[in-house]
């Protein structure tokens, strides 16, 4: 198998670090910028090309798509219709406009497409999700989901007011950059149907971006649930509470713990996270789960 890494920032030279990991195939990588390249051909030692139709040329069995948001879709559609199966970072775009022709393009020609939420593959999560399809708290009547860090700690080396989640043009916001949280509470309460926000940029951070959001979201089977998501805490903080007829699931990413009270026990139960898990795992697991691939289509 070959695949192809397109962009050359944090999460791309992760991906192509774990592609190495897990003995995927061969490796290369493109952007646009020659340094990045000189950096990972360095780094990783995998071949590099600063032009993406010369890269595709390389007739790649998949292409990651791991550059600013609002670049996806372009990057994406040039790679499915070369017969590219593809995986794409979270979000799939900033907009809609170009996503009908993706999706028509994948089904023709019959690709795999994965976008990139690694959440649904970190224990806590994933251990939610088995509670609730084995009825563990009862009908589900609401949920609370939080998550916030101060931006300017994401990447401390780098300065914040120039990467992608400062601007709206590259289709930053905590909103896309946050919506991990949006897809994994309905991988585990189901479809939503009702959808209500507030957002904006009300903190001194020097971007154009909306930095926090209280989004409130009914779902088909009557369950409420509110998601905060933000830039601005100074400790990061990443929890979800499920509430049910018959109990209460709680996770805490930092305390490393999902908890269940029950009805019938009346006591917390605690399921403690292994203390040697490695946060890349869950990158590890999502890019094994992406590379169950069938061959090139063309």
């Amino acid at each position: 198998m070959k695949f192809l890494v397109i962009g050359g920032g944090s999460i791309g030279k992760r991906h192509i670090k774990n592609l190495e990991t897990i003995e995927a195939g061969e490796i290369f990588a493109c952007d646009t910028s020659p340094e990045r390249c000189r950096n990972i051909e360095q780094e990783f030692g995998v071949k590099t090309f600063t032009e993406l139709e010369t890269a595709l040329e390389q007739k790649p069995n998949a292409a990651l798509i791991c550059v600013p948001t609002s670049l996806h879709l372009t990057a994406a559609l040039a790679a499915a219709e070369k017969g590219c199966h593809l995986f794409i970072e979270k979000p799939l775009s900033h907009d809609l406009d170009g996503v009908d022709k993706l999706v028509e393009t994948v089904k023709q020609k019959k690709l795999v497409s994965l976008v990139g939420c690694n959440m649904r593959f970190h224990p806590g999560v994933a251990l939610m999700k088995k509670l609730l399809d084995k009825k563990s708290i009862g009908k589900v009547i609401c949920a609370r989901v939080q998550a916030g860090q101060y931006l300017p700690d994401w990447h401390p080396l780098e300065d914040y007011r120039k990467g992608y989640s400062a601007s709206k043009a590259l289709g930053g916001g905590i909103i896309l950059d946050g919506i991990h949280e949006i897809d994994y509470i309905a991988w585990l309460m189901g479809n939503a149907c009702r959808v209500g926000c507030f957002a904006g940029k009300i903190s001194s951070l020097e971007i154009d971006t909306e930095d926090t959001a209280e989004i409130l979201l009914g779902f088909e089977s009557g369950a409420i649930v509110e998601v905060h998501l933000d830039y601005i805490q100074r400790a990061y903080a990443r929890t979800c509470q499920i509430i049910g007829e018959e109990g209460t699931i709680s996770w805490d990413m930092s305390e490393k713990q999902v908890k269940l009270y029950t009805a019938d026990s009346k006591i917390w139960q605690v399921f403690p996270q292994a203390a040697d898990y490695d946060i890349n795992q869950m990158y590890i697991d999502e890019m094994k789960h992406f590379y169950r691939l069938p061959e090139r289509t063309e």
